[in-house]
């Protein structure tokens, strides 16, 4: 399950006027997380895609000009669960989660908490972890196939995950194009992983399957690249792990742990589309680490092609070089 950075905050001051009541909650202190401007945000959109009021946004950031934002600005973003925290219960309470699992990512956290004070916390909550036995997106799904389509525009213009090619017939193809780099028992240890990840995140087990591919092929030796930020492993994460020869299980389980669910250093596809709010535009956030809304083809000074390409792969279409 990805991790969520959230911060204990007591703004002191707003206009209890012009804002839902149930803003005022961030006088006591509630859980705030942080949010990049992308291109084409605005407050109103922002909310709306993550099923927030514009009030609560506002509130969790006094003094800005909603009609002035810039991209790369980083925002706060208040909980749907505008509640008062004081302790490890209270956070519980809000995200839905246990509180032995918040201990089992804060070592050492004390039950009382302290403003300012960062906590991980299970994404999504248990009312969206799905049970140990199931791999989200392992059932359902089309028998898909055909070629290449031209897909671009906003995520509106792009295929329905309804439609997206099951995930038996994605394993069958792509994990025979990993057999030009990869060896069999490579090829076996890339299937748990992916399986395992999609498990512990909530993560569609088809999206990881085809951002490896995307990425890499799959190739588990494959080199990094630094655009002024080192992309390691299959998934060409943020300042994540490489393959380690000597632990081949362990290095590509996190490797695939790294793209999904983020680094230290950086998001994961989890956190990319809790940002966004659909799959297209979170791969181009992950690819560009900005997004322009209304054309997911715009590189943003990366892979012009990169949403359309691991669009088509979900969908199960094949074409020369894929």
């Amino acid at each position: 399950m990805a991790d969520a950075q959230f911060i204990i905050d007591n703004t002191s001051s707003f206009d209890r006027s012009t804002v839902a009541a149930q803003v005022q909650y961030k006088v006591a202190g509630t859980l705030i997380r942080q949010y990049t401007i992308q291109s084409g945000d605005t407050l109103s959109a922002i909310a709306e895609r993550l099923g927030l009021e514009v009030e609560a946004v506002l509130a969790a950031n006094p003094g800005i000009q909603p009609e002035e934002l810039e991209i790369g600005q980083a925002i706060n973003l208040p909980t749907e669960k505008g509640a008062i925290v004081f302790n490890l219960k209270d956070v519980a309470r809000v995200l839905d989660v246990s509180i032995e699992g918040l201990q089992a990512l804060n070592a050492g956290i004390p039950q009382d908490l302290k403003v300012g004070e960062v906590i991980k916390a299970p994404v999504g909550g248990s009312p969206t972890t799905p049970p140990p036995d199931t791999i989200p997106g392992s059932t359902g799904g089309t028998n898909g196939g055909g070629g290449y389509v031209e897909y671009g525009g906003p995520a509106s213009h792009f295929p329905d995950p309804s439609q997206w090619q099951k995930y038996s017939l994605l394993w069958e193809t792509n994990s025979r194009l990993m057999k030009f780099n990869d060896s069999d028992g490579e090829i076996t240890l890339i299937k748990s992983a992916i399986e395992t990840v999609a498990r512990e995140s909530g993560v569609d087990v088809r999206v990881i399957l085809c951002i490896i591919v995307q990425e890499s092929g799959g190739n588990v030796r494959v080199h990094s690249t630094n655009n002024g930020v080192r992309n390691p492993g299959i998934m060409q994460s943020h300042n994540g792990v490489d393959f380690n020869p000597h632990d081949p299980a362990g290095s590509i389980l996190q490797m695939v742990r790294d793209g999904t669910t983020g680094t230290k250093d950086g998001d994961g596809l989890k956190q990319c589309f809790e940002h966004q709010g659909n799959w297209y535009a979170a791969f181009r956030e992950y690819n560009s680490g900005q997004v322009n809304q209304g054309e997911l083809n715009d590189p943003v000074g990366a892979t012009p092609g990169y949403v359309k390409d691991t669009a088509n792969r979900l969908m199960g279409h094949i074409w020369d070089g894929m």
